[in-house]
């Protein structure tokens, strides 16, 4: 018992943390279909305790459903809307925040739980506090992004939803690096493989490409220049610039999905090249190989879907699919990355 509760290696404690990421997974997923289904703004108020019970009468419901008539989204876009469409868009972002707070009590728990007996990593206590700190703070970046939506626009500011997102997949990463330095413990080669900085930058790369994707759903661009290769017929778009650095960059619909296709081909270049050369390298080790190779395929499988959600102008279910094929795409990213670091 002495020797379990000084280990520096817990598999109970990695496969918790495991569990934890693919809650965060499902609230990712959940939250594209909560903005493609334009539910976001539903729900008008921030109560982190007693918003889990949801209305429970009529009269709880009109009062809900008064609330969001008030709003401009309703007003410009949604005037006449019935409560029962009401309550179609409601349940959505319901379920969103209810999964952000399972998250909380899932982590929470167990955390503690672990302290008391001593089954957790002592080198992983701070880490996890972090995790903790990161999971709070997610929660009040999701209701100053709900804010940007309640005043003067129908929908989300575009970056407030990439910092959400970001903040949400930064949270992500953490907890399956960290779950790996709990499953396999702190034992680690005097430098890191030939194969740790193309990890690193694919990566990189893959979080940056879902940040512009957030831009992309917040601008709504997948629904013009729906073409391909081409962006109406030429290689770089006109209507490119928007006036100004920041305002292209963020708000251009042009600009967002210009840059999600370069960074997307850049990507795809990179995972495969690294797929083909980890699978001709006769020194690599069989894990490493393995996961360059599934990451070049998945890679391979989420530009084409990418594709193909663009050219049929971003329908539910697809739109829905390449925001979970990202998710899947970063988690492996980040599992080649730390295995790099250690084999």
């Amino acid at each position: 018992m002495r020797s379990f509760l000084r280990s520096d290696r817990s598999r109970l404690v990695g496969a918790w943390l495991f569990i934890v990421a693919a809650l965060v997974f499902g609230m990712v997923v959940v939250g594209g279909a909560t903005r493609l289904t334009g539910s976001g703004l539903s729900i008008t108020q921030w109560k982190p305790v007693t918003g889990v019970i949801p209305p429970m009468s009529q009269a709880a419901w009109m009062a809900e459903f008064q609330r969001y008539q008030q709003i401009p989204q309703y007003q410009l876009l949604n005037r006449g809307m019935s409560l029962d469409a009401f309550k179609g868009i409601y349940w959505w972002e319901w379920t969103h925040r209810l999964i952000g707070r399972l998250l909380g009590v899932v982590f929470a728990g167990p955390f503690i739980a672990f302290l008391a007996v001593g089954a957790m990593p002592r080198r992983l206590i701070g880490r996890c506090l972090v995790l903790f700190f990161l999971g709070g703070l997610q929660g009040f970046v999701g209701w100053w992004m709900v804010r940007s939506g309640l005043e003067a626009r129908v929908s989300v500011a575009p970056e407030r939803l990439a910092t959400h997102l970001g903040l949400a997949l930064i949270l992500y990463c953490a907890l399956i690096w960290t779950g790996w330095e709990a499953w396999s413990g702190s034992q680690r080669p005097p430098r890191p493989t030939r194969w740790a900085p193309i990890a690193a930058a694919i990566a990189g790369l893959v979080y940056l490409q879902s940040l512009l994707g957030a831009l992309v759903a917040g601008n709504q661009a997948g629904l013009v220049d729906n073409d391909w290769p081409l962006m109406r017929g030429r290689v770089f778009p006109e209507d490119y610039w928007s006036g100004g650095l920041w305002r292209t960059l963020l708000h251009s619909q042009a600009a967002v999905q210009f840059n999600h296709r370069i960074i997307a081909y850049l990507l795809f270049a990179l995972a495969v090249g690294t797929a083909i050369a980890a699978a001709r390298a006769r020194r690599a080790a069989g894990a490493v190989r393995g996961l360059a190779v599934t990451l070049g395929v998945l890679v391979t499988a989420q530009v084409s879907l990418g594709i193909a959600t663009l050219m049929a102008r971003a329908p539910l279910s697809l739109s829905i699919a390449h925001q979970a094929g990202a998710a899947i795409v970063l988690a492996t990213a980040i599992t080649f990355a730390w295995r790099a670091q250690r084999t």
